[in-house]
This record gives structure tokens, C-alpha cells and sequence, in this order.
């Protein structure tokens, strides 16, 4: 991080102590704070007791802070509890864990993938196995390592998962469970990996930061070769998703609506931004119960016929031309699925006043 929001970010939180390295440590020491080196003080650490101290810490207690980008320049802490982090890797619907797994550490541990990664290993007493960035961002080194460290569990973002499967797609053959998501997802490059060494299980995940991590989830099994985009499928276990209207009514099956999330993965809010997470962490409409909260996640989404959910894009990404409302990220995806087409963006540009029209910007393939 910058030294300017390693310092929002320590005065926002107020905490006391910081575990870091050596040579970071100048960066730090304008802060009231104790530092505590893990490179230089084992010497102090191996003298403490090896007894785990004594908690009252309870499921509402706060278990992280992570922070997001935030509209207004400066980033947004989001405060999670312990029942978030319990709620996606304990008695899940998507995925079953052993002590036998070997999970792939890829994530930076500043997105909040990292909780998944470290707390479904260590929680089901499983093996974690820490991959360097530079191994991550090299594609056959990467490969490499998933085959000779026995990785059995694997989250990527959508972009990585893209990258990956470009120049090595039968990369993922040996892995149990290959999470992806992030952003929206090529169908065509999924369809290479189920062609070319699918793992057991290939799993397309949804959720935002405030409903920790994964908050839907999508087996890939097989892909119609004209489709344009992947469900994000049905909720994990105890989470609520409902499509809503601007009236906080539940949409028909096919009609967009935003994506509203509920249930034992919420964050508790933003801290020490009470206006932002009164606007963004809504009572629950829909329940009879009065603690009951809905996070505002600012997606557009849609049911399809057999009860999945399909992602269309940021409400913010919808333009109206003409009187018809359109959906960039569907314009998008169509665009993309000519096999010259690597990557395209689509805006609205009015050039003339009064005359708006989409303009889309293509990368070939090399």
C-alpha cells in the first residue's frame, strides 16, 4: 500500500499492535502502534507461553476489517464478524472440505478471497500451501507448482482463471475444486477447460466483499456452445438472495432486478461510516424477523427458467437510448463471442447532442 493509506488505514482502525517485516517498518513508525517483526523477533516470540489465550470473543464479535475502494476517494473498511468466516467454509452446499486437501494460498492477502483460502484450510485442519505472486503471474511456472504441491483446492479471479487457461488449459486437471469469479465471465474460455482437463469439480462464484466472499455459487458441468454468459446459480448455505425492484419487490422469473443479499454472511457494516451503511444494509422487507438485514450490492441480475441466477452487469453500467434501456455488459458479452474478439468494452457516447449511441471498443487476438 501507499504510505497514505497505510495511514488512513491504521488511524481508521485505531489498532495497537501491527505483525510486519523489518523493512517496512520505517513506513510505520510515525504511528502510535507496537511493532512486532516476524523476521527479526522469534527469539522474543518462542519465550511466550504456547497455551492459547483466553477468549470471550462470540460468533457477532468482529473477526477482520478489509478495505474496499470507496466512490469518495477513500477506501471503505468492512467489518466482519466471526459467524461470516464460519458461514463460508462450515456446512457449505458448494464444496466439502477434508484434512486431506491441499489449498493453493494465490490470492493477495489484501482481497478478501484470502479468507476463503486460509480459513477453509485451517478450519478442517487441512494443508495450506503459500504461492509467491510472481509464481501466480506466470502461467506455466503456475501450472507447475499446482501439479507438484498436490493442489487440490484453487480460487482464481475471472482474469487469472482467463490467463491461465490461454497458455496452459490443462492446468486445472489434477484439482478437486477450481473456484472462479470476480467479474463477468467468457463462456469460451470455461468451455476450453472443460474440453481440455476439467477439474472434478469447476464452481463459478458470486459475492461481494460485504457478504464475505462467496455469497452464490454454479457447478459447470457442460456449456451450449452459443452462450454468452455462466450463472452465478443458487445461494450458499444459510444465505438469502432476492431480486428486487426500486420498491423493494421481488422481480418476475426473466425480469432484471437488483441483487439483494441476506443472512449469516453479512458484514456489520463500514466502519465508522454510519450513513454509508445505513444507505447500503437495509432491514429485510421481506422477513418477519426485525433484525433482519438485506445488503444492497448495486448488481443487476435476473432469474432464469430453471431457478439460477444470471449476472448482467452494474446498475450503474445501464444506458437508455432512444427511450430502451440497455445493458453494456450484454452488448458486451455478444460482442466477445467472435472468435477474432479477445477483450471489448462498450459506452454510450453522444458526440452530437441528442444523438447517443454505443460505441464498442474491440481487442483482437493476436
Amino acid at each position: 500500500y501507499p504510505q497514505e493509506r497505510l495511514s488512513f488505514m491504521l488511524t481508521d482502525t485505531q489498532v495497537q499492535v501491527v505483525l510486519t517485516q523489518q523493512r517496512l517498518v520505517e513506513k510505520l513508525q510515525k504511528h502510535q502502534v507496537q511493532l512486532v517483526c516476524l523476521d527479526t523477533e522469534w527469539q522474543t516470540i518462542h519465550q511466550q507461553k504456547p497455551d492459547n489465550p483466553n477468549s470471550n470473543a462470540t460468533a457477532n464479535n468482529l473477526a477482520y476489517v478489509i478495505y474496499t475502494s470507496g466512490s469518495t476517494g477513500k477506501p471503505k473498511g468492512v467489518a466482519v464478524p466471526h459467524q461470516a468466516v464460519n458461514r463460508l467454509v462450515f456446512n457449505t452446499n458448494y464444496m466439502q472440505l477434508t484434512p486431506d486437501d491441499r489449498v493453493a494460498q494465490a490470492a493477495n492477502t489484501v482481497f478478501d478471497a484470502t479468507t476463503f483460502e486460509i480459513w477453509s484450510a485451517l478450519l478442517h485442519g487441512a494443508r495450506l500451501i503459500i504461492i509467491a505472486q510472481d509464481v501466480v503471474l506466470a502461467p506455466e511456472e503456475f501450472a507447475a507448482q499446482l501439479h507438484s504441491q498436490q493442489i487440490s483446492i484453487l480460487f482464481l479471479t475471472t482474469a487469472l482463471f482467463n490467463q491461465l487457461v490461454q497458455f496452459v488449459p490443462k492446468a486445472f486437471s489434477g484439482l478437486r475444486y477450481l473456484l472462479f469469479g470476480g467479474e463477468a465471465v467468457d463462456p469460451k474460455w470455461v468451455q476450453e477447460v472443460l474440453s481440455q482437463g476439467a477439474p472434478q469439480r469447476l464452481l463459478h462464484v458470486y459475492g461481494p466483499t460485504e457478504s464475505t466472499t462467496f455469497s452464490s455459487w454454479y457447478l459447470v458441468e457442460d456449456l451450449p456452445a452459443a452462450a454468452t454468459t455462466i450463472p452465478i446459480g443458487c445461494p450458499l448455505s444459510n444465505t438469502q438472495i432476492y431480486l428486487l425492484d426500486q420498491y423493494l419487490q421481488p422481480v418476475p422469473i426473466g425480469v432484471p432486478g437488483e441483487l439483494h443479499i441476506g443472512g449469516a454472511g453479512l458484514a456489520q457494516g463500514y466502519l465508522n461510516r454510519p450513513e454509508l451503511t445505513q444507505e447500503k444494509f437495509i432491514a429485510n422487507p421481506l422477513s418477519d424477523d426485525p433484525d433482519a438485514r438485506l445488503y444492497k450490492t448495486g448488481d443487476l441480475a435476473r432469474y432464469l427458467v430453471d431457478g439460477n441466477i444470471e449476472y448482467i452487469g452494474r446498475i450503474d453500467n445501464q444506458v437508455k437510448i432512444r427511450g430502451f434501456r440497455i445493458e453494456l455488459a450484454e452488448v458486451e458479452a455478444v460482442l466477445s463471442q467472435h472468435p477474432s474478439v479477445q477483450q471489448t468494452v462498450v459506452i454510450a457516447r453522444e458526440d452530437v447532442p441528442g444523438n447517443k449511441r454505443l460505441v464498442a471498443y474491440l481487442v483482437s487476438h493476436p
